[in-house]
């Protein structure tokens, strides 16, 4: 369980270097500050934001789930504000950073996966 756990914690690291070099605004100063960043987000995640999607519910049926992406960017963007070494320059770079931060966390958790499956085999 454990081993799990730090295999996804630090994919979800790289996950957020890679958003780092491909959003000029959000800048990770070094694989450290990307793994608390991560585990930050992480919190924030399951934490925070499903208090925000209850209470945003009316506004998120209304545009057809379209305000989730605002939520994901502001929790983003939160985090980045609390964090040393992790910045987001602005609410707009955080939308795109949390939309492409689960793209890349999903596709590196998805190799893994199937790595450890044909390690089983």
């Amino acid at each position: 369980m454990l081993p799990r756990l730090l295999l996804i914690w630090t994919l979800n690291a790289l996950a957020l270097v890679a958003v780092a070099n491909f959003v000029p605004g959000i800048h990770v100063d070094g694989f450290m500050a990307a793994f608390i960043a991560a585990f930050v987000l992480g919190l924030v995640n399951t934490l925070i934001r499903p208090i925000f999607l209850v209470l945003t519910l009316p506004v998120t049926v209304l545009s057809l789930g379209l305000f989730i992406f605002v939520i994901n960017g502001l929790m983003f963007w939160f985090a980045g504000s609390i964090l040393r070494g992790f910045v987001v320059d602005s609410f707009w770079h955080g939308v795109l950073g949390a939309v492409l931060y689960s793209i890349f966390s999903w596709a590196l958790s998805s190799a893994a996966a199937q790595l450890l499956v044909r390690k089983h085999e």
